[in-house]
């Protein structure tokens, strides 16, 4: 059976396998403001989305994962539904994400109904990384 609900205190080791960008005190932001989600299967945790207010008044989903050995099966598209539908219920109209214009989750993202949006490049070489593409969708 599948589940998704917001991330709880009880996730935080299985958070951090999957995602090691996320300082700890934001992982106690996400739990206390529920902006992430755990996605689990017949109870067990496969998957996670995590988001942030861009500007302060849009949703930002910053980070969406599927353990490596259940991706390509629906999840993904199931967590982004299950955020989507969590935002317009709150009022929200337009979402935003992004990703590096060299991974292929912009092709994901484009079959949800995300259109390009720009992007930027970071050049400080400790930071550098491929163009960081911004996608946008109404809801």
């Amino acid at each position: 059976m599948l589940e998704i609900r917001y991330v709880k205190f009880e996730d935080r080791e299985f958070w951090y396998a999957l995602d090691r960008h996320l300082p700890g005190a934001e992982f106690e932001n996400k739990v206390r403001d529920k902006k992430g989600y755990v996605l689990l299967d017949d109870g067990k945790p496969i998957g996670l989305l995590r988001y942030n207010l861009f500007w302060d008044n849009t949703p930002f989903c910053t980070l969406l994962f599927v353990d490596w050995e259940y991706q390509k099966r629906g999840y993904g598209k199931k967590l982004m539904e299950h955020w989507e539908a969590d935002m317009k219920n709150q009022g929200y109209a337009m979402l935003l994400t992004s990703t590096q214009v060299d991974e292929d989750a912009q092709h994901f993202y484009r079959k949800l109904g995300y259109r390009d949006c720009g992007g930027f490049v970071v050049d400080i070489p400790e930071y550098s990384q491929p163009m960081e593409l911004f996608l946008i969708k109404r809801i």
